[in-house]
């Protein structure tokens, strides 16, 4: 399939996506605090740079998205038809910083948690409910 955007349309586009104050970790954080959570965000001096941060329990949550972070399984994980070597290799650096930024929370002894966007898109009580179970230590 060929791109219908000129190459300086597409790079606009693509400038746009930020990697905070996303509408799934809004939506996450308005959760939180209604649920009478209180939290910092993206802390700089912890791996990974954590979307939310507990203190008082310890724990970080890291809202990802599908297809940023590659969630297995979802139907938003796809990859462009379009240079697919170079979206492979850095859909593939995402995953393995992931998987590095999670051992090194939980070397310092933080407790890692990752929300999927199209979870909490599907159904935002119950990725609360997810939490709040790991908050209290019921896995």
């Amino acid at each position: 399939m060929v791109d219908s955007l000129c190459p300086e349309r597409r790079s606009w586009n693509m400038s746009r996506i930020r990697s905070r104050d996303t509408k799934p970790e809004l939506l996450l954080r308005s959760k939180l605090h209604r649920a009478g959570l209180r939290f910092r965000l993206h802390r700089r001096d912890l791996p990974g740079n954590p979307d939310i941060v507990l203190p008082k329990y310890s724990t970080v949550i890291f809202v990802h998205g599908c297809y940023w972070h590659r969630h297995k399984g979802c139907k938003n994980t796809t990859t462009p038809s379009t240079r697919t070597d170079f979206w492979e290799a850095k859909f593939a650096r995402n995953v393995e910083r992931d998987e590095h930024n999670i051992l090194a929370l939980k070397a310092a002894g933080w407790q890692p948690l990752v929300v999927w966007e199209c979870e909490l898109k599907r159904d935002p009580v119950s990725v609360l409910k997810y939490i709040e179970q790991k908050l209290r230590g019921q896995d």
